[in-house]
């Protein structure tokens, strides 16, 4: 019984994680929208506004950026995304090298996601994370088709 129940809870979990990340990249798509429209209204206010009305909406312009920035540390801080480090050490791959299975267990192959700026991955092809790399690799050959150093940083 208790088994059944675990699972059920593992089963709910897994459907509820990918909505709450869907929801965090809709939270930063709308705080970028709300930016853009501050920076009309200020905009507007530098044209036809007195200094009063400029200054009301300069304010307004650095709290959704700032707004935007905590939104954006807290995505990155999220801990689907922090326990990336693998069990061994860190090793510089080339194209062409052949990676063992256990570098590139489901564990390290992060779904594509546009904000990265790679492309999808073809058929038969997986992205693989190593420490701040991102490899592109054939799933049934171990093989590297393609390295992108450093894709992990921290970047504004």
């Amino acid at each position: 019984m208790k088994k059944i129940k675990f699972l059920t809870a593992g089963l709910i979990a897994a459907m509820i994680i990918p909505a709450a990340a869907q929801a965090q990249t809709g939270e930063l798509r709308r705080d970028r929208q709300e930016i853009r429209q501050e920076q009309r209204d200020l905009n507007h206010a530098k044209r036809y506004g007195d200094r009063g009305d400029v200054r009301d909406a300069r304010k307004d312009v650095r709290s959704a950026k700032k707004e935007y920035r905590e939104d954006v540390r807290d995505w990155r801080r999220d801990a689907r995304y922090q326990n990336y480090r693998a069990p061994f050490k860190y090793q510089q791959f080339r194209v062409g090298s052949t990676l063992r299975s256990n570098y590139y267990a489901p564990a390290y192959r992060p779904t594509w996601d546009s904000r990265w700026g790679v492309p999808r991955a073809g058929a038969g092809l997986t992205y693989v994370r190593h420490y701040n790399d991102l490899l592109l690799v054939n799933a049934r050959t171990g093989k590297v088709v393609k390295v992108y150093r450093d894709e992990f940083r921290y970047r504004r």
